[in-house]
């Protein structure tokens, strides 16, 4: 699994290796982190200009207030947040208190649940931080209700890069972004697939298989199974009857 370990022992993903009698190891192929305060100069965009920050992560949340503490930047008390769901705006209290910030959240988790809220304070000028591959969407919603804003890349996906004395020795690898496929080919630019199984969540990490001139042999979400582990569980069961 290219995806950290789970907090929980109680992950479906233990029951499945219970049940099927297989071993899962969770190895992420790709990692976050800050940009440098060189690199964040360089946008020429001052923090402490806006009134307003809109956050759509914990990466983002993680990423601007590490960015701050390197630049020597002090948030006032007056810095409002916008959160696209609860548990992100929640998450905020590891860095600042809660109860002493204006502090508003969307409820579905998606950035147009956010908006009207942000409509509602016209009159900030909001700061977007964001990661180095980003789409359109939140800066066009804002241009078109004419929201004063600046987006500032904080963070970037990178391969998490795999040492020498790590063994690569598995049956099947099953990847949740186009980075972790791009990982796969940058730690092993001669991977040979050969019965090596494949599976992905997400039509965009499917495409980027294909891309790659691999096999998929597995791809969710669907019909059947909405989740990973619920398309693991029918994989295995599938590709074990009659063995």
């Amino acid at each position: 699994m290219s995806q950290p370990e789970p907090a929980s022992v109680k992950s479906p993903y233990y029951d499945i290796a219970e049940k099927h009698g297989v071993k899962i190891d969770f190895r992420p192929f790709i990692k976050v982190e800050s940009v440098s305060a060189k690199e964040f100069r360089q946008q020429k965009i001052s923090i402490l200009d806006h009134t307003a920050v809109i956050f759509t992560s914990r990466h983002a949340i993680d990423h601007f207030f590490h960015l701050c503490t390197e630049l020597r930047v002090t948030i006032p008390e007056t810095m409002k947040y916008f959160c696209v769901s609860e548990t992100i705006a929640l998450y905020i209290q590891k860095y600042v208190q809660y109860r002493k910030r204006k502090i508003f959240f969307g409820g579905t988790g998606k950035f147009d649940d956010l908006l009207p809220a942000i409509i509602k304070h016209k009159t900030e000028k909001y700061l977007v931080p964001m990661s180095d591959v980003h789409t359109d969407e939140i800066k066009n919603q804002l241009d078109k209700h004419k929201i004063l804003h600046s987006e500032a890349v904080m963070y970037r996906t990178v391969s998490n890069d795999f040492t020498p004395e790590e063994t690569f020795d598995y049956d099947m690898l099953v990847f949740f972004s186009p980075a972790g496929v791009a990982s796969l080919q940058k730690n092993f630019p001669h991977f040979d697939q050969q019965e090596i199984k494949i599976g992905t969540f997400g039509s965009t990490t499917a495409q980027a298989v294909r891309d790659a001139g691999l096999r998929l042999d597995l791809e969710a979400p669907s019909v059947k199974a909405p989740s990973m582990t619920a398309a693991l569980d029918l994989f295995i069961t599938e590709n074990n009857r009659g063995k």
